[in-house]
């Protein structure tokens, strides 16, 4: 495939040398398994991210999905830009951002809110716009029911009350999600890169509660362990990967942690990814949960709303140590 304009040049994109190895002890939870609750919490404070098997959602509004995108990003440049440039809906390339972060990606970055389309993204589908809608919102929709019963379980697994506590913030009406469609196209050159590895999307943390990411059957993601080796997670197109965000890092007071995780450029292969972001309404506080927290137990945080955190996040740059500005100790950490 041929990606004209904006995805031209790779060369010219961040590179990195980190050789990472396969992540082969990847926590893999089936939603059906009895002991799922407690599995989900041991591996939310292990690795802030996990992947689900038996999930429940048809496979068929997954493979219509990715075809839809592919179809949309295979369109000639100049009709892609017809959606663009995000407004933060609509169509990117290779920015990251408003403060210099660059990859070897374009998206497509959507509202969830069925009621609210993206008339610009929707003038690019002008032979069937009603069907890639369609699409859209039948992925949505049962992945957000996953996702409930993700966040429901981990609550039963914390001992959270009420059980829906976080679940309740992604079912809100005003539930500041979105959804979001990338697409890394391989890249030949990367063959003359001296090795090194062609960055797609830079090392970061979601700053939502939860992510729950699909891909197709390439690799690339890569997540960053605590000590902080890189592994890289291989891809399973018919499962689920689900990313702690640093909302819900500060809502469980530090004991879930937010995963750094980053993608790097395939050679031969283009990387498809779906990922639903799970947010709060904007004027939710984002503190502690009382039921978690001990009789003597102190916020390890400031108190803010995620309208707040979400304007300083998107502010900074991918590799930033968001939370650092709402903590209420300096830290170090990275």
């Amino acid at each position: 495939m041929v990606v004209q304009s904006t995805l031209t040049h790779c060369s010219s994109i961040k590179t990195c040398n980190k050789h990472a190895t396969d992540f082969t002890s990847i926590p893999v939870i089936s939603l059906e398994d009895p002991e799922s609750k407690s599995l989900m919490v041991k591996a939310c404070e292990e690795y802030g991210f996990f992947k689900v098997v038996n999930h429940r959602v048809p496979m068929e509004f997954i493979t219509r999905l990715e075809s839809e995108a592919l179809g949309f990003f295979n369109l000639p440049q100049f009709e892609k830009d017809k959606a663009g440039p995000p407004d933060p809906f609509g169509y990117g390339s290779k920015r990251i951002g408003s403060n210099g972060d660059v990859g070897w990606i374009e998206y497509l970055l959507l509202n969830t809110n069925p009621q609210v389309p993206s008339l610009k993204t929707l003038t690019v589908f002008q032979e069937n716009p009603e069907f890639f809608r369609s699409a859209v919102n039948d992925y949505i929709q049962a992945v957000k029911t996953m996702a409930y019963e993700v966040l429901e379980l981990i609550a039963d697994g914390l001992k959270i009350e009420p059980r829906d506590a976080l679940s309740k913030l992604l079912r809100d009406e005003n539930s500041d999600s979105c959804f979001r469609l990338n697409h890394y196209p391989s890249c030949p050159e990367l063959e003359a890169l001296s090795g090194r590895n062609l960055v797609g999307f830079g090392e970061h943390t979601d700053p939502q509660i939860i992510s729950v990411l699909r891909s197709n059957n390439t690799s690339g993601l890569q997540i960053c362990l605590k000590d902080g080796t890189w592994v890289s997670v291989p891809p399973d197109e018919t499962s689920f990967f689900i990313n702690v965000g640093d909302a819900l890092q500060v809502m469980t007071n530090g004991r879930l942690r937010s995963v750094k995780h980053r993608v790097l450029a395939n050679t031969q292969n283009s990387r498809v990814s779906m990922i639903y972001f799970g947010g709060p309404p904007l004027s939710e506080k984002i503190v502690p949960l009382t039921s978690l927290m001990g009789r003597q137990e102190e916020s390890l945080y400031k108190e803010f709303t995620w309208s707040e955190y979400k304007t300083s996040a998107y502010k900074s740059r991918l590799g930033d140590y968001r939370l650092g500005l709402f903590e209420k100790t300096s830290s170090t950490n990275q």
